[in-house]
């Protein structure tokens, strides 16, 4: 059994070249082997609303990532692998499952990168019956654009962070080499490919359900809130400030980060208001901002807590 791109990985950024399908049952840098593993799946309604819809955001939390984030609020199945190997037929039944019993608005596929083949082959007989969501690529934006093009029918709606603006910061909080130029590019092929470019904002209630379009994230971290100001800076001038951001209050402490200052606190007021600011003198319309109150860690959801398998979320 060989699939392309795994059988000497090369999925993501990093490039490892593992043989995923050698004898011992090698496994990549991420830690992901020749199945997919999956830890929860079910309806989101946290997601931004166009993703949402009527039925939430059809979620599938794939195991393992290409990255290592000290803060990671997903610790449990991103960095330790917890979750369930399913087989092609048993990943074919989760996407029918959010599909016809979920009544989900699109499959909503959550660092999905090392396990991109099997999504294919799994949803294929899906499709040939006439079962087809929308497509969310969630994920970091720590992507190669040669595996975005490859995998472009996986990709109606690009949900990418522009996490950091400095590799220096990506590599020492998230195992991240090079992540700056890869993100830029994953977010540039993105804004080229979409099918929806604009969203309207009108008494703040931003946008409605679509099938197709580019979000990028912009998730303040405490003490880079200026590496926040860098990204939307770099959208506005290389990409377009029509590009819809979401500008994310949410961070909470978190794994690692419980123990490597500044990251153990939240952001305060005068860097997210900063960020903020900074979206709107960019000229930045079309989107969402959150408000300051959704750092309180108690209003945190934190992926950490999630039970496996199915259930809703939000």
């Amino acid at each position: 059994m060989t699939k392309s791109g795994i059988e000497a990985c090369e999925l993501c950024p990093r490039r490892c070249s593992v043989g995923r399908f050698a004898a011992g049952g090698a496994r990549g840098w991420c830690g992901a082997a020749d199945v997919p593993r999956v830890f929860r799946w079910g309806p989101h309604f946290g997601e931004e609303p166009p993703l949402v819809g009527k039925g939430g955001s059809g979620c599938v939390f794939f195991s393992r990532c290409t990255m290592k984030c000290l803060y990671c609020q997903n610790s449990p199945w991103s960095w330790k692998g917890a979750g369930e190997d399913k087989t092609v037929a048993e990943l074919a039944e989760i996407f029918r499952e959010l599909a016809v019993k979920d009544g989900c608005s699109n499959w909503n596929l959550v660092s999905p990168t090392p396990y991109l083949p099997f999504i294919r082959e799994a949803v294929a007989p899906l499709i040939a019956e006439g079962i087809r969501l929308p497509f969310v690529w969630n994920s970091s934006g720590y992507e190669r654009v040669e595996t975005l093009e490859e995998y472009r029918d996986l990709c109606d709606w690009a949900l990418f962070d522009l996490r950091y603006s400095r590799d220096e910061t990506a590599v020492r909080l998230s195992q991240a080499p090079g992540y700056v130029a890869a993100s830029r590019a994953a977010v540039k092929w993105a804004w080229r490919n979409q099918t929806i470019k604009q969203f309207k904002q009108s008494n703040n209630i931003r946008a409605r359900s679509g099938t197709g379009g580019l979000i990028v994230r912009i998730l303040v971290l405490p003490g880079h809130a200026d590496e926040a100001i860098e990204n939307l800076a770099w959208l506005a001038t290389e990409v377009s400030n029509e590009v819809a951001v979401s500008v994310m209050a949410q961070y909470t402490p978190a794994y690692k980060a419980l123990e490597t200052p500044p990251l153990d606190r939240s952001v305060t007021k005068d860097e997210y208001e900063s960020v903020v600011e900074a979206a709107a003198d960019y000229g930045f319309e079309n989107g969402w901002i959150q408000g300051y109150e959704a750092s309180d860690p108690k209003l945190a959801l934190l992926g950490e807590n999630m039970s496996a398998d199915h259930g809703s979320v939000g």
